[in-house]
């Protein structure tokens, strides 16, 4: 939850009537956004 929060700033009361399945989608979609795009090695 920690995760959402912070990239997405809500509070524990914005995701607390959430499902298990709809942090762990959303954690998902944080983890995306926080993580830069990995590039393909060069030569």
């Amino acid at each position: 939850m920690a995760d959402i929060a912070m990239v997405f700033h809500w509070t524990p009361g914005d995701m607390d009537t959430m499902s298990l399945e709809e942090l762990t989608e959303w954690r998902e979609r944080a983890r995306l956004r926080h993580e830069p795009p990995k590039k393909a090695p060069t030569r």
